[in-house]
């Protein structure tokens, strides 16, 4: 399918999704916060600041540094019973411009009397990988950073096109079948390659640029910071992803999803198209106050500009469990493990790595308004890109963040 029958389908869905007639007046909310920190960083040069480093913040920050980490604003319409539009803005330090948007979108959802129920969603939103950040602003309940597979998620996916769902409500639980198209997502991947795994919650918005290694920029004589766009469109083909899950009172939830952006490895403007493609699995369930979310992904993604090619297969998993101690009070722990192995015409591993990480977090919500987060995190990671810069191949760093969120009421 071609770039135009892309447009074609967005256009065919938004119509679908305007063609609703209105059932009163137009009901609107708003939501957000205002995240103060204080922040005790790694000791290695973090990412978004040009190094190596896995982590958010590194050692480009003070220790302690105290900053505004993000203000985040969600506007909702319930412009019919079914019919729902969303938009998330987000400021954080690091971003390219003042504002940028997260997600927005429409959403078709129609009421339903019979155990099948159908829905249409349509704009820019987060593909359905993520068992953790379920929260406004696309955050978690439990940790301030997301596992490697959600902060990937963050930095290189957005569905920029239409997804649709059925639905199978019975007595004890639901059955789900899901699939959507897109375009605008030819580069993901460039970051897992040129930078590897990161644990971070600094997403890529819509017009945000994220910065490659300045080690890799130095090779290639480009300018530093190099910045790559992630939301463009290069070879006019369509990605698409398809999945099911099910969800049963008392045992839990299983997701399955197979995503495929169709690139075409071939195809180069003014930035190369990454083919890419994975598995990703997620499982959830609660044992008392427990919660429990495992999560795994496997994949690959590829691109050959002539005479070049390069290869990388990533995976990652990660078990976190959470406590709710009481309505104040929730603590969780996280350990996850990532690896990615690189292939390419002339031997090299610099862009191979291993490692894990584990996060800690202590959770205190005294009221609707106010949310304060300590986190601990250690990775250990193994990348021979490091060499290229001085530094030996292993690192060892360590985060700790304490959280004031000041929500909207």
């Amino acid at each position: 399918m071609r770039h135009d029958a892309m447009r074609k389908t967005l256009l065919a869905a938004l119509m679908v999704l305007g063609s609703c007639p209105p059932a009163g007046a137009v009901e609107f909310s708003f939501d957000g916060y205002a995240d103060l920190r204080a922040i005790f960083p790694s000791n290695e040069v973090g990412w978004l600041d040009g190094g190596l480093g896995k982590l958010r913040y590194g050692s480009e920050q003070s220790s302690p540094e105290f900053r505004i980490a993000e203000v985040v604003g969600q506007g909702v319409a319930q412009i019919t019973p079914g019919l729902m539009a969303m938009a998330v803005i987000r400021y954080a330090p690091e971003q390219r411009t003042f504002l940028d948007v997260v997600e927005a979108f429409v959403r078709w959802r129609p009421v339903s009397t019979t155990p099948a129920r159908f829905s249409l969603e349509a704009g820019a939103f987060f593909p359905p990988i993520s068992l953790e950040n379920t929260e406004i602003g696309w955050t978690s309940p439990w940790t301030l950073t997301p596992s490697a597979i959600n902060s990937w998620v963050g930095e290189e996916l957005r569905t920029i096109g239409a997804e649709a769902t059925i639905e199978w409500r019975y007595a004890t639980g639901t059955l789900s079948a899901y699939a959507a198209l897109y375009g605008w997502n030819d580069p993901t991947g460039i970051l897992l390659n040129f930078r590897g795994w990161a644990l971070h919650d600094q997403w890529t918005n819509l017009i945000d640029r994220p910065r490659l290694p300045d080690v890799w920029a130095r090779q290639r004589d480009e300018p530093i910071p190099y910045r790559t766009a992630e939301f463009i469109e290069i070879d006019n083909r369509v990605g698409w992803y398809a999945g099911a899950s099910w969800d049963e009172v008392g045992i839990g939830h299983l997701d399955i999803l197979y995503y495929n952006n169709d690139a075409d490895p071939t195809a180069e403007t003014s930035q190369v198209a990454w083919a890419t493609d994975f598995w990703n699995i997620g499982l959830s369930t609660e044992i008392g106050a427990v919660t429990l979310l495992a999560q795994g992904m496997r994949g690959r993604t590829f691109f050959q500009p002539s005479p070049r090619w390069r290869e990388l297969w990533f995976e990652s998993a990660y078990l976190l469990a959470g406590w709710n101690i009481n309505e104040s009070w929730r603590v969780a722990g996280r350990a996850e493990v990532f690896s990615a192995n690189e292939t390419r015409p002339t031997p090299s591993l610099l862009y191979s790595e291993y490692g894990h990480a584990f996060t800690a977090a202590i959770n205190y919500l005294p009221n609707d308004w106010l949310r304060v987060t300590g986190e601990y995190i250690r990775v250990d990671s193994t990348r021979l890109q490091r060499t290229q810069d001085g530094l030996p191949a292993n690192a060892i760093e360590d985060q700790f963040q304490l959280s004031l969120r000041f929500y909207v009421p």
